[in-house]
């Protein structure tokens, strides 16, 4: 069941994605597909190599960006910047909820100068919270 929630013009957030929806992310014009999850964590659900495969043979770029548990880190956020920057189409992002795709995208945006107010707004309207991360929003954006 297709649940993309738009974070802004070209950029989607999704809980897990199953194969069927690449053809609705395609249909949305989406180029990109960012995995936020980390393979092995629902054995049930489709693997990195799986989303890969199908995104790949319906014509879209696919990367990994493997977000657990324990947070994010400079680099993750940097690899988002440059995802974000070289897209072709729009990005959808996911993990488990999508949850740690909006977070991300708001750490990178942030590191790309947008306002911490305004990303928060736009996540709210997307139905994410990112005032767990609030205070890295406002170090990023102050760079």
């Amino acid at each position: 069941m297709t649940d993309f929630r738009r974070l802004s013009d070209s950029v989607l957030a999704s809980p897990q994605i199953t194969l069927d929806d690449i053809a609705s992310a395609k249909s949305k014009g989406v180029g990109l597909i960012i995995n936020n999850r980390p393979d092995g964590e629902a054995p049930s659900a489709p693997q990195g190599a799986d989303i890969e495969e199908a995104a790949k043979a319906a014509g879209l770029d696919y990367l990994a960006i493997p977000i657990d548990h324990s947070g994010f880190n400079e680099a993750q956020v940097a690899e988002m910047v440059s995802a974000l920057g070289k897209a072709k189409g729009a990005v959808l992002a996911y993990c488990r909820s999508g949850t740690r795709s909006t977070l991300l995208w708001a750490l990178a945006q942030a590191k790309s100068g947008a306002a911490p107010d305004d990303i928060a707004r736009d996540a709210m309207a997307a139905g994410y919270d990112v005032s767990p991360i609030r205070p890295m929003l406002d170090m990023l954006a102050a760079r």
